[in-house]
This record gives C-alpha cells, structure tokens and sequence, in this order.
C-alpha cells in the first residue's frame, strides 16, 4: 500500500523550487499538554518507528508511528517537574530522560518499568545514550555545571566533569561529546576518554548557544544561537578552513530594522548528513553544508517550532509546535498550539547538491 509517507512526491517537489511545502504534513494523535522540549527517534533495524517525546506537563510520552503516517500512544512515564530532553538507547529497548526535579530517569519498553538512575544537584538539561566498549550509558548535562556518565549497572555517577558554566545543550554521535554551556562556551568531549575535556572552544555566534548537534560522520557539529544564525564547526584544527556561519530565521528588512528569531532546533538527516534548523519564528530549513546552500525553505507552521528530529531512514521529519517564551509569558495564550507534525520528506529535498569542486 502506497500510503501518505510511502509514496511522498507530489508535482511540486519534483520541481528544484527551493520553497517547500506541508500540504501532506500529518498531526501527531494526542499529543503532549504543553511545550514539546524534545523529540526522539527509535534507531535500529525495527519495522516501526517509534517517537518520544518530553515536554513541560512533566511526562514522556512513546507513539507508534506507521508508514501512513497514522499514530497512537503506547507508553508515557512521568517526573514530578517538567522533562527537559529524552533519548532512545542504541538497541531502542530504553528511553533516557532528564528533568527540572533534577533526576535522570531511564525506561525500559518491554516492561514499561522507569527507574532513577541518577541525580544532579540541579535540573537537567540533557541526555544521550551511548556505548562505551559495548555497554550502554548514559551522559547527563546539568544547570549545576557538571557533565555526569551514568552506567546502569551500578549506583552514583560512574563519572563527572566539571564545565565552566551551567549546561544548556548537549549532543553525541559515536565518540563525540559537545556540550554547549552559559557563555558560549563548548566543550568537545572524546567519550573513549570521557574524563577530560579534549577540546574548549567559545562560540563563534555572539549571542548565548541554543543548541548543539553533531554530524552524523562525527567529525564535527552545527551551533544554533538565538540571534538567528548558524554555526558550522569541525573538531580538528586540520578542518577549520571549512568552519563557517551563516544567518537564518530572520525576518525581511522593514525599515532598516531586522527582526531575528532564536535557532532553537538543528537535526542531521541520517542519510544525507544534510541539516534542517528551525526556530522561534515559526519555519524550519532544509541546508547543506558542503555547499553552503540552502535546500529548501517551508512557511509558517503557525508556531514556534522547539524540536525536531529525523527518523533512522530519514523519510520522516518530525517538528513539534509551542511556546517557546521568546517573547515573555504575556504572549503564552490559552490558544497557542501544541502539537508534532509529520512531514514525509521527498528524495530531493535533503538530497545534497553536486559537488563542484575536487575531493
């Protein structure tokens, strides 16, 4: 059966026009009560796709998503504050979420149990699952300025490292650890020697870090600030000539005044190892790095846009809709939406473009 996320190509994609469109976008069933703080998807070789999901009504929520596009809840677990972030396990049998009531929760799928595997001495703004010498771990980031490394084997933190500042994003693909903390300061991490901090690095965008993440060749990651830019970065000196930013999420010059929207979300397409930002002004982007264009463009979603992620196979887009207080609590109205779209991503729009100069 050819469903919505099946089949997904439509006349208008199959046109190198780089403004997109969301017509076949589909609304997650049920979503979350408030904010949508991050958004996971299951790895490894299953049929399915699963999603997680935190958000600010202190729950994570797991949905079933099938190839239509259609889904339904299957799990949700709890916190007593509001959950910050979540990460699927590598084998996609555990979900790890971090929390304002400082706790680092890990849920098992198959028995639907979720045990406290950790604490910070204040919340928790991040975590990821990955493997060191074939067991699984988790590594947290904290407002109490530390990193922690959990190993679900044994109580109290297997590690710590001490940051200069609180966290505020943090990502891992293979060894890579970046931790992005108050001041524009990052921290590269080579979890085979988790420990110490191999490599410290202010910013390059002037204003305060939003987000972090990693490429998916690990050899370096994109930094998203609120001021509306972009930065591309490699880990090793060798590769800095290919470091650069750019500007997005900014509005058109009225008046010789800008308007500039936080960068609140960057994901890696598992594929192409294209990139998609979105933000506080309500649209997401499709980009490649390589060539330093931009792939496609998409309107309005009707919302700030908080998270996104890409499915293992890289068909799926998912984005979640709310309130991201960018613009203070007046306007958190009753009204504001909350909700994740599902967007079938077609084999052009993340597709990168040619390479015109020699390798």
């Amino acid at each position: 059966m050819s469903g919505l996320f099946g089949s997904a190509t439509s006349a208008a994609s199959a046109t190198s026009n780089a403004l997109g469109d969301l017509k076949s976008d589909v609304a997650l069933s049920d979503p979350p009560t408030d904010t949508i703080t991050a958004l996971s998807f299951s790895p490894g070789q299953s049929q399915q796709d699963f999603l997680a999901i935190s958000s600010w009504d202190n729950k994570v929520r797991i949905y079933e998503i099938n190839q239509n596009g259609q889904s339904q809840g299957r799990h949700a677990f709890e916190h007593s504050q509001p959950v910050f972030d979540c990460d699927f396990s590598k084998d996609g049998t555990k979900i790890a979420s971090a929390s304002a009531d400082k706790n680092v929760k890990v849920c098992d799928l198959a028995s639907q149990q979720d045990i406290v595997i950790g604490t910070h001495d204040q919340p928790v703004r991040s975590c990821r699952f990955f493997d060191s010498s074939g067991t699984p771990m988790v590594v947290t980031g904290s407002w109490d300025k530390t990193v922690k490394y959990w190993d679900l084997r044994q109580q109290g933190a297997a590690a710590t490292l001490q940051c200069q500042e609180r966290v505020y994003t943090a990502d891992v693909r293979d060894n890579l650890c970046v931790v992005g903390t108050a001041d524009r300061y990052i921290n590269i991490v080579n979890l085979k020697d988790p420990t110490k901090i191999y490599k410290t690095l202010q910013s390059p965008l002037k204003w305060q870090t939003r987000v972090v993440s990693c490429f998916t060749d690990a050899a370096g990651f994109a930094i998203g600030s609120i001021e509306g830019r972009c930065a591309i970065q490699y880990v090793e000196d060798k590769d800095s000539t290919s470091n650069f930013s750019f500007k997005c999420h900014r509005d058109p010059v009225v008046n010789n005044s800008v308007s500039v929207h936080a960068v609140n979300a960057i994901s890696f397409h598992p594929v192409h190892g294209t990139f998609s930002t979105a933000g506080s002004d309500g649209t997401f982007h499709f980009w490649d790095k390589d060539a330093k264009h931009r792939l496609k463009g998409y309107p309005n979603v009707g919302g700030s846009i908080t998270a996104t992620t890409f499915n293992k196979s890289g068909t799926i887009f998912a984005y979640a809709v709310g309130y991201d207080w960018s613009k203070g609590y007046q306007h958190n109205t009753q009204n504001y939406p909350i909700k994740v779209m599902l967007h079938p991503v077609n084999n052009d729009e993340c597709r990168p473009r040619p390479s015109t100069k020699k390798r």
